[in-house]
């Protein structure tokens, strides 16, 4: 029955976002086209593109802001306030692409989806929230680490991704290092470390014949939002407190050189016995760039009740836990414990239907991010790995398979029955696979990307874990000779 419903969203791109989609995409590509050259050197054609971008805001509360906005940038007057506002008006417009998109998903799939409440002093208006928060922030700065943030990122749109050069990313590297040092800015700090390693392994950008445009446009814009003051040190929402039974779809790992998240998907079963909730929970830890593969789980083992539970597919019982607007459960590991068996495939079969959705927070909305666990069955597996529902094509994203797990494309192209999450990325949906069925050696097996947390079972991999395991002792002994000093 899913693979009809998501055969009946797979017959397109930009369609299937609903009607106004293909203009606003349009309009986005105008403007990120401008940050590509820089908005020092505006042609007309390009100029037009910002213009057109606040144009598309004209009846909202938002136009004269934004009209503002454009044309001092037009005009070469640059600041970093009009860069704030034309930050906002291009997150607005991602997420009103975003809300049509996953609307549609939600729409096939029969999901039903929470709405984001409002605090005090938000605007009604879902688009109006993600822009006017971030561009009316809170005065709360953190010393003079958010303004050089902002003056970097100012700098970059002055110059364009075709004038970046060696000497302006290592510019961002001292404010890099304030950000790491102040744990509420740390989410910033990866966020900025992380786009300005691509800038640098891109460099020099002017020669460079392909750029991923949307890609640093939207971190461009994530960066700049995020470091208005008060957006990441103001006071945080509050969150609920939460107890039951969290049953594990797979876990998603995002990683770079400094840094590695484990973030877990599953269903959480109240124990008061309320509506099941689909939540997220992440473990992030830092790391040195040597560190990978099955290696990365050693780094989280503060964490043993969630990686015993990922190894060996089981269930949680949680008390107490915090589970935020968005659906992020706040790990703690000493308010859980390993419960019984729980098959993810079994999981999704029987408890994704009737689960509740979050909601997405208003800086999140952005087409990117959509990631919404599903299970699939009754497919054919074409030559180019992709699903075959009945004749649609959902096409299969083996590049995120993990490293430090035995989840593996070839699994996945022998797989009966799949696990993982819809992403809509580069103008059409696709598969990230979180565990599948598959027959090998003529037996039904189930692979997850988790079933290595506590150490690889195959034997190659744990020797290679061996070896890395090494270098993280020689590491972590180094480091605690600094620390003594």
């Amino acid at each position: 029955m899913l693979a009809v419903q998501l055969a009946a969203l797979l017959g397109g791109d930009s369609e299937n976002a609903g009607e106004g989609a293909e203009e606003a995409l349009a309009l986005l590509d105008g403007f990120d086209d401008a940050l590509v050259h820089g908005l020092a050197r505006l042609a007309d054609e390009r100029a037009d593109a910002v213009a057109a971008l606040a144009a598309a805001f004209a009846a909202t509360p938002l136009g004269d802001r934004l009209a503002e906005a454009a044309d001092a940038v037009v005009s070469g007057s640059i600041t970093q306030e009009h860069l704030t506002v034309l930050a906002g008006g291009r997150v607005a417009l991602s997420g009103a692409v975003h809300d049509a998109l996953l609307d549609s998903l939600d729409t096939a799939l029969g999901r039903e989806r929470g709405e984001w409440p409002p605090a005090p002093g938000d605007p009604e208006t879902a688009g109006g929230s993600a822009a006017q928060s971030t561009v009316q922030p809170a005065a709360q700065p953190v010393g003079n680490v958010l303004g050089g943030v902002r003056s970097w990122l100012r700098e970059l749109a002055i110059t364009g991704w075709r004038g970046v050069d060696h000497d302006l990313v290592s510019a961002a590297d001292q404010v890099i290092e304030a950000l790491l040092a102040a744990p509420d800015l740390r989410r910033l700090a990866v966020l900025l470390d992380g786009f300005a390693a691509e800038l640098r392994a891109s460099c020099p950008v002017g020669s460079a014949e392909h750029l991923p445009v949307r890609r640093w446009a939207d971190l461009w814009t994530r960066a700049l939002l995020l470091a208005q003051d008060g957006v990441l040190t103001g006071e945080p929402r509050p969150a609920a407190m939460v107890s039951g039974r969290l049953l594990v779809l797979g876990v998603d790992v995002h990683e770079h050189g400094t840094a590695v998240q484990f973030q877990v998907h599953a269903v959480l079963e109240p124990a008061d016995g309320g509506t099941p909730l689909l939540v997220r929970t992440s473990v992030t830890v830092a790391k040195v760039d040597t560190i990978v593969g099955t290696a990365l789980w050693k780094l989280p083992q503060r964490h043993k009740v969630l990686l015993a539970a990922l190894a060996d597919r089981r269930s949680m019982e949680i008390a107490d836990m915090p589970l935020l607007d968005s659906g992020d459960l706040v790990w703690h590991d000493d308010r859980a414990f390993v419960s019984k068996p729980a098959d993810p495939l079994a999981t999704a079969r029987l408890c994704l239907p009737g689960a509740l959705a979050p909601a997405v927070p208003p800086l999140d909305r952005a087409p990117v991010r959509i990631a919404e666990p599903v299970l699939v069955e009754g497919y054919k597996v074409t030559k180019d790995g992709s699903f075959d529902l009945g004749g649609a094509m959902l096409a299969v994203d083996a590049e995120r398979l993990p490293g430090c797990g035995p989840l593996t494309p070839k699994l996945v192209a022998a797989s009966t029955a799949c696990v993982g999450l819809v992403r809509w990325d580069g103008g059409r949906w696709t598969l990230q696979p979180l565990a599948v069925q598959a027959t090998v050696k003529r037996e039904a097996v189930v692979v997850a990307t988790g079933d290595w947390a506590l150490g690889p079972t195959d034997p190659k991999a744990a020797k290679a874990e061996a070896r890395a395991a090494d270098a993280e002792a020689v590491l972590r002994e180094r480091a605690g000779r600094l620390l003594r000093r």
